[in-house]
């Protein structure tokens, strides 16, 4: 199987590359920082020539699309939220996602049975609506829409489509205090990935198999 994951130079993203490539499958990651197979910063549309090319015409089983920032954690509402943060969070946590799946499709397309992940978050939902992290939170959202209207077009080519909640991992974005490990999370969504099919494109569900309520 070749796996194709985004923002592997740390957290959830380099666990699940390590995971797939300890189970033998070819892996190709991206980071922004030149640390993955694939330089790549998604915030960068110019820079996805550089997957296509290293791509070529493999076929790609599964993409997950797991590059994300979380930058206005902590803002107070009457001073924080700069313009400028909204449209780089959107840039990577929903364009990103959106040119990624654009830059592999034809990938995807040879596949036997291919298939797109799209890490999202619990706190992107109508059901768990915390506050605060405005811009993150929308753009969670937005990513969680993305994956579902994604699901129904793409089902005419075979692709099944997931978004996914990682749990609350101890990386620069979750804190110190998560509730799970990186490698719990990774070992979950792995297994996730595994059951997703067209009989569940579309599906939102926590990494322990949970479906989350929308």
């Amino acid at each position: 199987m070749h796996v194709v994951i985004t923002g592997t130079g740390r957290g959830v993203g380099q666990a699940l590359a390590q995971r797939y490539r300890d189970a033998g499958d070819a892996v190709t990651g991206t980071a922004r920082d030149g640390s993955a197979e694939v330089a790549l910063d998604v915030a960068v549309p110019a820079q996805f020539s550089q997957l296509s090319q290293h791509l070529g015409d493999r076929a790609v089983d599964l993409l997950v699309c797991n590059a994300g920032v979380y930058l206005d954690k902590g803002h107070a509402l009457d001073s924080g939220y700069d313009p400028a943060l909204w449209a780089t969070t959107f840039a990577v946590n929903v364009t990103g996602v959106f040119l990624t799946v654009q830059a592999a499709l034809a990938n995807l397309k040879r596949a036997a049975q291919p298939k797109i992940a799209i890490i999202s978050s619990q706190m992107a939902t109508q059901t768990n609506a915390p506050g605060g992290s405005y811009i993150y939170l929308s753009s969670k959202a937005a990513a969680l829409n993305l994956g579902r209207n994604l699901a129904v077009d793409l089902r005419r080519d075979g692709i099944a489509v997931g978004i996914y909640h990682p749990g609350w991992v101890p990386t620069d974005m979750g804190g110190s205090a998560a509730a799970i490990t990186v490698d719990e999370a990774a070992a979950g969504l792995v297994e996730r990935f595994a059951a997703l099919s067209m009989d569940t494109t579309g599906c939102f569900e926590t990494w322990d198999g949970r479906a989350h309520p929308l």
